[in-house]
């Protein structure tokens, strides 16, 4: 799921009737496996914020994080070195073994640069040591940096798009020269599949010309992502390259998101139930 709290999840919805608000996400991280932070997007957080909610949760239970909007919509990815720095010093690191995937959501009216896109994923860390020194290039603005990396193993980062530029090989084989998850949105605008990394990174947003998924196309998605995770190709699916025969086995992260963002904790229950997953913490969904 994308986030924890919202009023639509309360008074037995997902919430169970009287639970207070600090305690949502303890109850949250212990239906699912994994949940998006948002607030990471419109600010850096303080360490003290991700220990809060490290603690909060199992330790099998993972975050994953989006980037910044300094980074991917007012900068542009342009001259970004330092605001990756002060992202990584602000505390994110702090998330220790909890750390997933850093998803860099881009604005609808960024097209595809080869030499922008490039030399952002340049940038990257993909290791704790990476983002460490990295984040050591940080100023004044963060006051308490955070650099420590106990916990953290490798660094993992996905990218969303919108603009149908990217829809191009070049884009693709950047990607993957670096390791970088496209991900799968599942709308109109932006259908395509393409795996480009070591995991796959989805955040679902309503079947495309509609507000909602129903039963049948969670069947779908659970039959996505049991082929992903095993290293089968899909079927049906739309790439912006063909998708070759034989596959790795991947990590998957499904996020329910957006306009179908009220239904999440069901979309979520309901597809680790046909899964038959466990929930992080040994609870079961």
């Amino acid at each position: 799921m994308a986030g924890w709290v919202f009023d639509e999840w309360r008074g037995g919805q997902f919430y169970p009737a009287g639970l207070k608000q600090k305690d949502e996400l303890g109850y949250a991280s212990r239906q699912v496996g994994a949940i998006e932070i948002n607030a990471t997007f419109y600010s850096n957080q303080k360490a003290k914020s991700f220990e809060s909610w490290a603690s909060q949760t199992p330790p099998d239970f993972m975050f994953t994080v989006k980037g910044p909007q300094l980074v991917t919509h007012i900068k542009k990815l342009k001259d970004v070195e330092l605001p990756l720095a002060n992202f990584f010093a602000s505390g994110v690191l702090a998330l220790g073994a909890r750390l997933g995937p850093i998803c860099w959501q881009l604005p609808g009216n960024l097209s595809f640069t080869p030499e922008r896109i490039e030399g952002f994923l340049k940038l990257l860390p993909h290791t704790a040591e990476a983002a460490a020194k990295l984040a050591a290039r940080h100023d004044e603005r963060i006051a308490e940096p955070f650099l420590t990396t106990e916990g953290i193993g490798v660094v993992r980062h996905a990218i969303e798009v919108r603009h149908k530029s990217f829809a191009d090989p070049a884009f693709i084989a950047l990607l993957r020269a670096h390791n970088v998850a496209l991900v799968v949105a599942d709308t109109a605008d932006w259908p395509y599949c393409d795996q480009t990394a070591d995991f796959t990174y989805c955040r679902l947003q309503g079947a495309p010309g509609a507000d909602r998924y129903m039963a049948e196309e969670l069947d779908g998605w659970t039959t996505r992502f049991s082929a992903l995770s095993a290293g089968k190709p899909l079927v049906g699916g739309t790439f912006v390259e063909p998708m070759a025969a034989k596959q790795p086995e991947r990590d998957v992260f499904g996020f329910f998101v957006s306009t179908d963002k009220p239904n999440a904790p069901r979309n979520a229950l309901g597809i680790m139930q046909r899964l038959g997953l466990v929930a992080a913490g040994g609870g079961a969904p």
